[in-house]
This record gives C-alpha cells, sequence and structure tokens, in this order.
C-alpha cells in the first residue's frame, strides 16, 4: 500500500458532510465544528450531544437517509456508519464528484484517513499509524506525554497574534491571569499548566500548589506574592506594579492564583491594570475551592430535593462591619447551601448572626481545611455548634465552611 499524503485541511466556511449520527459521529463532529467547518449531518437519528448542536445551530440535520445530492458543494465527506452497503453508496457518490472520503467502517475503502490527534495549545499533532489505529493512539499518547512533560516553552496562542512569547526586550509581553485550583496540583487546567510551563516570570500566592513551582523550567523568575491573612502581605498595588513592569520589559508573567482568579481573588483589579497599562491578558478559570472543598469531603453543593441553590460569600469582613457588603439576613433565610469563604476568624460572628436571623441551630455545618491535599481536615456540626468546635478542635486557615443539609445527604467515606 501506498503513504498517505498528510494535509491540514483549512475547512473554516466550507461544507463537510457527514453521514450517520451516532457514537462515531458524535466523536468527530466536534473536531469539524472547532475547525470552523460548515457541517451537515445527515442520519434519520443522531445522538442527544449532536442534537445539542444542532438545536444551537451550530450545524444543520437533515433527518433522512443519505442521498447523492448531500455532497453538492462538500469539500469532505464522514461516513460514520456501520452498513457497509449504505457507506459505498456514499463513497461511490464521493469519488464521482472527488470529494475526498473518510469511512469508519472501512479504512482500505476510503480515500482519506483520520489521524490520531493530541492538542498543545496551538500544536496539533496528527500521527497516522499505516492504516492501524491502535499503532496511531498508542504513538499519539506517547508524544502528548512529551508535550505535557516538556519545561520549555512552545509557540503559543500569543505567536498567532504577532506577539513571540519570549518578547525581546523593549516590547511589550503579557501576562496571564492562571487559577491554580484549591491545592491539588494536579487540579490545574491543562491550559494552566501549559501556560506555567512557558513562563519567563511567575507570580504566585500562597495557597498555589508548591508542586507547581517545584516543575518550572530554569531561569524563571518567581515572584512569592503572598498575601497572609492578617499577616504580613505585598499589597495589590505592587502585585499590580510587578505584573506590569515585568510584561512592558518583555516578559511573560504567569499570576497563579490559588483558585479561579475572579473568585475572591482580585484578578478583575490585576487586569484593570493591565489593561490600563497596554498589557495583553489571558484569563484562565481554574477549580474554585468553594465547590471543590465540599467535593474533597464528600458534599455536594446541590443535591435532588436537598438543595436548589448554593451561594459562595466572604467572610472575611465581620457581618457588623460598615465595610460587609453581604446581607447576612439574607442569607439566613435562605433554604440552599451556604459556602463561606476565608470565614474562619468571623466564624462565631458569623454564626450567631445566621441564627439571629432565623436559620436553624441544628442546620448541618461542616468545615473543610486545606482540601484536596494530603493535609485535608474535616469537622462535622451544626450551625449552632460549629464556631465553638472550630476552636476547639484548632482548625486554622486555609479552610471553607459549608451550611446546609447538604452536608449530610451523602454518607461519609
Amino acid at each position: 500500500m501506498s503513504s498517505p499524503y498528510p494535509l491540514g485541511l483549512r475547512l473554516a466556511g466550507r461544507r463537510v458532510v457527514v453521514v450517520g449520527g451516532g457514537a462515531v459521529a458524535t466523536r468527530r463532529v466536534p473536531a469539524l465544528l472547532d475547525a470552523g467547518a460548515d457541517v451537515l449531518l445527515v442520519a434519520p437519528e443522531i445522538s442527544p450531544a449532536l442534537q445539542a448542536h444542532a438545536d444551537a445551530d451550530r450545524l444543520h440535520w437533515i433527518p433522512r437517509r443519505f442521498a447523492p445530492d448531500d455532497l453538492d458543494d462538500a469539500w469532505l465527506v464522514h461516513v460514520a456508519i456501520d452498513d457497509p452497503d449504505a457507506a459505498a453508496t456514499v463513497s461511490a457518490a464521493a469519488a464521482q464528484r472527488r470529494i475526498f472520503c473518510v469511512r469508519a467502517d472501512d479504512r482500505e475503502a476510503a480515500t482519506a484517513w483520520t489521524p490520531a490527534v493530541t492538542r498543545h495549545g496551538p500544536v496539533t499533532v496528527a500521527v497516522l499509524g499505516g492504516g492501524d489505529p491502535r499503532r496511531a493512539m498508542t504513538v499519539r499518547d506517547a508524544v502528548r506525554t512529551l508535550l505535557h512533560e516538556r519545561k520549555g516553552p512552545l509557540l503559543t496562542d500569543s505567536v498567532e497574534q504577532g506577539t513571540p512569547v519570549n518578547t525581546p526586550t523593549g516590547s511589550t509581553g503579557r501576562v496571564a491571569l492562571v487559577g491554580a485550583g484549591p491545592g491539588d496540583p494536579e487540579l490545574i487546567t491543562v491550559r494552566g499548566w501549559r501556560l506555567l510551563t512557558e513562563a519567563d516570570v511567575v507570580v504566585a500566592d500562597r495557597l498555589v500548589p508548591g508542586l507547581l513551582l517545584d516543575e518550572l523550567r530554569t531561569g524563571v523568575e518567581l515572584v512569592d506574592a503572598s498575601k497572609i491573612p492578617y499577616g504580613p502581605a505585598r499589597t495589590q498595588e505592587e502585585i499590580n506594579r510587578i505584573l506590569v513592569d515585568r510584561a512592558l520589559a518583555g516578559a511573560f508573567v504567569v499570576r497563579l492564583k490559588g483558585g479561579d482568579p475572579y473568585v475572591f481573588g482580585r484578578g478583575g483589579e490585576e487586569l484593570l491594570a493591565c489593561a490600563a497599562a497596554g498589557v495583553p491578558v489571558t484569563v484562565v478559570p481554574g477549580v474554585t475551592s468553594s465547590i471543590a472543598a465540599p467535593a474533597a469531603a464528600g458534599i455536594p453543593v446541590t443535591h435532588r430535593a436537598v438543595a436548589h441553590e448554593f451561594t459562595v460569600v466572604s467572610g472575611h469582613v465581620a457581618p457588623d462591619s460598615a465595610a460587609s457588603l453581604v446581607r447576612w439576613d439574607a442569607l439566613a433565610a435562605l433554604r440552599g447551601t451556604l459556602v463561606i469563604l476565608m470565614g474562619l476568624k468571623n466564624l462565631p460572628a458569623i454564626t450567631a448572626t445566621l441564627l439571629e436571623h432565623g436559620r436553624p441551630a441544628d442546620t448541618p455545618a461542616a468545615v473543610v481545611q486545606e482540601a484536596t491535599t494530603g493535609a485535608q481536615r474535616i469537622l462535622r456540626s451544626t450551625l449552632g455548634e460549629v464556631a465553638g468546635d472550630v476552636a476547639a478542635a484548632g482548625v486554622r486557615p486555609p479552610a471553607v465552611v459549608v451550611v446546609g443539609d447538604v452536608v449530610g445527604v451523602l454518607p461519609s467515606l
């Protein structure tokens, strides 16, 4: 057999026909949509996932069997059915029109193959295994592992926009606000991890996983931006200045923040400071501890017939403070789950206020200290007793407080 000739097809705005609406089509269509293809789906029935794409007008679905005229104006066709005779009919119509045809049922009868693909930012690696899909996937997985373990920079989104990753001094660099997740280094997003490996400067909070910092490439400038509650801290203005100054000097700066940059993380302030200085910013969401900490403790923040809402609130300002923006009386009247971040110091005042405004004292409560890490600790109590129990047990920050019936809805594992 002759070797295939590899190509990268630019399908944006071009018609691609997919015949079939089952599992194979469900796998193939998202990549076509991501490439900007004008997807025509032909099948009597389609999967719920494909139905969602159709309902959102991301593709056009013709609910019937294939007809040769469906290939009019097509650039490519994917045959995603397991009926050999029907697939051969599509192949013949495609050959007559000189349209490349991918066949899920018979690779030897196809005029094009779909490679095993891995993506690393804008870098796409496609592997053809000589007709053996298992071989292609094995090689693809090995390449993906090497890319994820690589400690040096690769081409990133900024290259596509005309700005090199390691921008020479004198031209503007860029900043990425990256959420590192709740504590477990494996809970950072793939994109966040990739940008971290490409950084020239990393400005890190106290709560970011230390193992992530241990994996930084040689030569990276690490700026400790620890903001320890009620202790010595870099001011936010100083952090903003560091981000802007390093980026204006041409560096790629990653601002690594615990949890999510926008959940009580002052990410908005940092973005505004960079924007005012003309520094481009990328925001990478992170797994927030407001959901991850309860989950790590076996507590779902919502549960059918138990809680139809959950509210996340900062407890770093006391309820009776003039600086508080929280309507604690309104929160007390809610029936759903209340998640309190940064609330240990003010927990006695918070619980007293909730009780005063009608939240029952026997409402289940839990505190999760250092969630998702090896030091995770869980204390279960009630709203009326939790402040005293926390003090007696010596629970320390960072900790997340959960109040609501969801605390006891799942068995302790």
